[in-house]
């Protein structure tokens, strides 16, 4: 029987379900590949979705036509907004999700999906002929001709866990370890890294004394992820609590007496670990002046007692992580239900990629999600979905997608990996980009759903929700600058507040830009405002209090697009070129810049490597 498809997608993670399901949505034919159909858009680490930088691509790939945003506002357990006390730039949604709703959702999305076929079989072998993906071979011998490949394999190629002394093949949550792979991808060209992960042990809920624990509600009103929606949805939800709780001198004795036992401090660990989610016996290591470490005690679903402590992961031995749970106030008599791992997987060297995510060197041939050296389902479901989308166009003949630094996180995340590459695991924050101003949660639409509209992926509801709300949007921020308000009905709120009375009128757009006012302070004097939804809200607010900030920031913009627009020739031959110091030389041979801005984005690269660049090319 001959096996043909398009797309042929590795792993049905978080990366690979957005993938295939952007792939499929835009009319080619794919099939997804899975080791296990119970392991898809599993959650092995914290059972939530979003975060500070994290929440900015969920929004950003509901933008885009995305499915994560859409099943996170249905598995919502409890959400937060982070970072309410600093400015618009930086506050982030966060989810408790429910880990097997959003599995189950997830599963059927992907089986009821046109042009998607769901499949379970370990992918052994990727062919390349003269320089193209050519097929995929299943470990039972089934060989599927492709003209596309995305490898999503997450942690699981040549996975391996450690615990103490103890370490063994496996993949995350026990699943199995993905054999062979490696060897193929490396023998077709494809470098590849060493990374390590980890997650706590799951606690039973009843055994631990939430009295002595601080509580931590849900806010009261919340914005969803997705434009599909709709805004009362969450009126009625009963948010589950979340609880946080401190280490203390004990827990650090036991671990300080112990942590040679640790597979990190052994020397059985090999490869990098996360930077910003590191284990309990790194964090005391590093920031050994700290007397205690706060911890999230999380619920893992709406139907199960098992509950995740973030912040508490480690590779320690059982009976030391036994000592060390107990040691906290509350967790006294705490029952372990799974235990904490650490866990070593291979991945690529992203500096092996276009921004398109596709491989320099083999045609047809994508990489997304922790496969690109990343960490988390936010970045991985990011990378997926361009993937997917520049592997349909790609069947189409037509260009890729490719998101710029200035109008995405996305674009950030993937410029930062193909430039820079990672030697760590690769986490998004709202401080690596320098746009964060324009790069708001509030406007992922306005920047990016008329590209997933074009590229065929954003369907028709969720482009006139979009539109729709653009049109509000505008309308209000007129209407607020050319409402002009008299002293006589100002003044009483000024009094109120403490400040100086006004002498002449104010439009309201001015009066809003004032730090002491809120849109929903001007509501007694502004008798002709019209009835909007929290979403618009929202965006009108923040565009009318930071426009100056925001104006500044488009120029700044407009900067690095002159530099965007200066394109280098794809076969140039940097180590020929004069007063290009050799370092620099190097780093532009291995990434192969498209653009001067991409080229000064890279390490290694200074202002006067740009210029001779500049003076050799003959642009000005």
């Amino acid at each position: 029987m001959s096996l043909i498809t398009q797309v042929a997608v590795i792993g049905a993670g978080h990366a690979g379900i957005e993938a295939a399901l952007a792939a499929a949505r835009m009319g080619c034919d794919t099939v997804l590949f899975t080791m296990s159909l119970e392991s898809i858009a599993n959650m092995p680490c914290n059972p939530s979705i979003g975060g500070t930088g994290k929440g900015h691509l969920v929004y950003e790939i509901d933008a885009l036509g995305g499915e994560m945003g859409r099943v996170a506002d249905l598995v919502t357990l409890q959400s937060r907004t982070l970072n309410l006390g600093k400015g618009a730039a930086v506050h982030s949604k966060r989810i408790q999700a429910d880990r097997k709703a959003y599995h189950r959702l997830m599963k059927n999305v992907l089986e009821t999906t046109d042009n998607l076929r769901l499949i379970q079989a370990e992918i052994v072998d990727v062919s390349v002929e003269n320089g193209r993906v050519t097929s995929v071979t299943t470990k039972l011998g089934e060989k599927w001709e492709c003209k596309a490949v995305i490898v999503c394999a997450g942690t699981y190629l040549e996975s391996r866990i450690f615990i103490g002394d103890v370490n063994y093949e496996s993949g995350p949550d026990g699943f199995l370890a993905s054999k062979g792979l490696s060897a193929s991808l490396e023998q077709i060209g494809v470098k590849l890294m060493r990374f390590k992960t980890g997650t706590p042990s799951r606690v039973n809920r009843r055994t631990i004394d939430f009295s002595q624990l601080e509580r931590q509600d849900g806010e009261e009103r919340i914005t969803p992820y997705s434009s599909l929606t709709e805004d009362g949805f969450f009126d009625n939800l009963k948010q589950l609590p979340c609880h946080i709780v401190y280490t203390n001198s004990e827990t650090h004795r036991i671990i300080r007496e112990n942590i040679t036992r640790s597979a990190l401090y052994s020397g059985q660990i090999h490869g990098t670990g996360p930077r910003y989610c590191p284990s309990i016996e790194d964090k005391l290591t590093r920031f050994a002046d700290k007397e205690r470490h706060q911890l999230f005690v999380e619920p893992v679903g709406a139907d199960t007692e098992e509950m995740y402590i973030q912040g508490f992961s480690t590779s320690l031995p059982l009976d030391v992580q036994w000592k060390m749970l107990r040691s906290l106030t509350g967790f006294e008599n705490a029952e372990i239900m799974r235990y904490a791992y650490a866990i070593e997987y291979d991945c690529a060297d992203p500096t092996q990629l276009l921004a398109s995510l596709e491989f320099k060197n083999i045609k047809g041939l994508y990489g997304a999600g922790q496969f690109n050296g990343t960490s988390g389902y936010e970045e991985a479901a990011a990378q997926g979905l361009i993937a997917g989308i520049n592997a349909a166009l790609a069947q189409k003949g037509q260009e890729p997608l490719i998101l710029k630094r200035s109008e995405s996180y996305i674009g950030t995340l993937i410029d930062d990996l193909v430039t820079k590459g990672t030697n760590e695991p690769y986490r998004m924050m709202t401080s690596r980009s320098e746009y964060r101003l324009l790069l708001r949660q509030d406007n992922a639409d306005a920047r990016l759903c008329e590209k997933g509209y074009k590229a065929g992926l954003l369907s028709e509801e969720r482009y006139n929700n979009y539109l729709e709300k653009q049109k509000l949007v505008n309308e209000e921020i007129e209407r607020l600058n050319t409402t002009y308000i008299s002293p006589n009905l100002l003044n009483p709120i000024l009094k109120k507040l403490e400040l100086p009375e006004a002498n002449s009128g104010f439009s309201l757009g001015d009066i809003l830009r004032r730090p002491e006012f809120t849109y929903e302070m001007l509501a007694e004097i502004d008798k002709s405002r019209p009835n909007l939804p929290p979403r618009v809200i929202l965006t009108v607010e923040v565009s009318v209090k930071y426009a100056g900030y925001i104006s500044k920031q488009l120029k700044e913009v407009e900067r690095r697009e002159k530099l965007d627009s200066k394109r280098i020739p794809t076969d140039l031959n940097y180590m020929s070129i004069k007063g290009l110091r050799t370092e620099a030389a190097q780093k532009l041979d291995k990434i192969k810049p498209l653009t001067i801005g991409q080229a000064s984005g890279i390490s290694g690269v200074n202002p006067a490597d740009i210029t001779v660049l500049l003076i050799y090319l003959g642009i000005k």
